[in-house]
Formats: C-alpha cells, sequence, structure tokens
C-alpha cells in the first residue's frame, strides 16, 4: 500500500491538537475584548463625527452626537448572547475603565487649571 503525502498531511492534522492561537484561552479573549472596548470608546465618537460632518452641516451634526450612545448596544449585545459573552464583559469592562480614566484626567486637568487661573 503506497501512501501519498497527502494522506500523511490529512492524517497529521487530524492527529495534532490545534495551536494556541486557536484555542480558546481565557486570557487571549480577555485582553482582546478589553483592548477592543478601548479601541471602541476611542474610535467609535471619532468615526460617527467624521460621518456626520461628511452628510449634515454643523449644526445637524451637533444634534445628531448624542446618538453614538446608540452605539453602546454593540457590547450589551454580545452580553446578551452565552457564546460571546466572555468578550463582551470584558469589552464592556475596556469601555468603563476607559470612560472612568478619560473622565478622571480631565476633570484633574480642569481642577489644576481653574486653581491655578490658567
Amino acid at each position: 500500500m503506497n501512501v501519498t503525502v497527502e494522506d500523511r498531511s490529512a492524517a497529521e492534522n487530524e492527529q495534532r491538537p490545534p495551536d494556541w492561537w486557536h484555542r480558546d484561552h481565557p486570557t487571549f479573549t480577555a485582553l482582546s475584548g478589553f483592548f477592543t472596548g478601548l479601541a471602541f470608546v476611542a474610535l467609535v465618537p471619532v468615526l460617527f463625527v467624521g460621518l456626520l460632518h461628511l452628510v449634515f452641516d454643523d449644526e445637524t451634526t451637533n444634534d445628531l452626537f448624542p446618538m453614538v450612545l446608540l452605539a453602546l448596544a454593540v457590547p450589551l449585545g454580545l452580553v446578551a448572547f452565552s457564546r460571546t459573552r466572555r468578550f463582551g464583559a470584558y469589552m464592556l469592562i475596556g469601555v468603563v475603565v476607559t470612560a472612568l480614566v478619560v473622565g478622571g484626567a480631565a476633570s484633574l486637568v480642569l481642577w489644576v487649571m481653574v486653581q491655578r487661573d490658567l
């Protein structure tokens, strides 16, 4: 019986476990979810305003900006489904932590500026 290269590689693929990138490693899911939440807070409002400026005038853009809060439905939707629940939870953590850090830094800078009359 002659064994071809294709038969041998197919047998190796069946027996070999998937490499670390393809397994559901808990650290990978947590880190990718957290940094997706961070990027979500940083990029979604900027892209939303950019698209609004392309389509509408400045006054309408300012009126429609609060609609960016509807984007929070994405991580909440991820948490709702069992398959994406872990990723969505860490994405929400990334969103909340980033918002707290940005808000805290902005309030600290504002307080320093008021105290020094800048």
